[in-house]
């Protein structure tokens, strides 16, 4: 089956979309992996499967994310932010709802060309995380090679976050897999390592679960700036600077976490999907 598929990018995450609400496309996690392959497919942070809404959803489309190992993902904010922009035109209206496993994420295109999106309510309690036993989520009993003291919480997906005095000097390729696999996630987990700038600027470096550092992460900017505001470490509202650009973040007082940032097109292409394992 010869299909088309966009590259797009959220600032440098970046995803292959795929568009399969007029006929399933047969994507299992063994083809979503080797697509994913940078060197034997096309290569992306994640695969995006845009699939029609479920009926009685309110929203405007199913987004379905596959990491690079072929797992299924529950959130993730830029891709978000890239299928509004693809179908705020198609829909001819700015306002978008899209539909993940973790539940409804509403979003808008703004006049500048950048994507707000609604990523719903932090999850603050240890079984939202989830972690593996009850534990204070604000202080993890976790540490390894001179990391410790973690806040953790769910944006849809588990996040851990390391709050350090120079995230430059983490060797995170190396500590990021341990942390992502510790017995103390069940379904592993998103690893941030956050420097505080000043109460509205974070320094952000993530090792995505099943992904491994990529250039930014959505979720875990949102992670990030709630529990360093939870810490008493930023405001309820920042900019998060990560390697592939910046974010905004704003955790409104109804424990919504709004997430702002840019989308970008890289090209646009086909596949024949019966080229890849079934």
């Amino acid at each position: 089956m010869i299909t088309g598929f966009v590259k797009m990018h959220g600032c440098g995450n970046d995803f292959v979309v795929l568009d399969a609400r007029a006929a399933a496309l047969g994507i299992t996690p063994a083809r979503a992996a080797a697509l994913a392959d940078r060197r034997r497919g096309i290569g992306c942070d994640q695969l995006i499967i845009i699939e029609p809404a479920p009926e009685g959803s309110n929203a405007d489309a199913f987004m379905r994310i596959r990491n690079p190992d072929g797992a299924e993902a529950g959130a993730c904010g830029n891709a978000t932010r890239c299928v509004v922009e693809r179908l705020a035109a198609e829909a001819g209206r700015r306002h978008l709802v899209i539909r993940t496993v973790a539940g409804n994420l509403p979003a808008d295109l703004l006049d500048d060309g950048r994507v707000t999106v609604d990523m719903g309510p932090a999850g603050l309690n240890w079984t939202d995380v989830p972690l593996a036993r009850r534990m204070d989520t604000l202080h993890l009993d976790l540490a390894l090679g001179g990391v410790a003291d973690p806040a953790a919480c769910s944006m849809g997906n588990p996040h851990a976050t390391f709050f350090v005095g120079d995230v430059e000097a983490v060797p995170i390729e190396t500590l990021g897999p341990a942390l992502e696999h510790d017995a103390l996630f069940p379904e592993r987990a998103n690893i941030g390592f956050a420097q505080v700038l000043g109460p509205e600027r974070l320094r952000l470096r993530v090792w995505e679960r099943g992904a491994g550092l990529t250039l930014a992460c959505g979720s875990g900017a949102c992670a990030a700036l709630v529990n360093a505001h939870r810490r008493g470490l930023a405001a309820r509202r920042a900019t998060v600077v990560m390697d592939g650009g910046e974010l905004g973040i704003a955790w409104r007082e109804d424990g919504h976490v709004l997430m702002t940032g840019p989308v970008a097109t890289a090209f646009t292409g086909s596949v024949d999907l019966a080229a890849y394992p079934p």
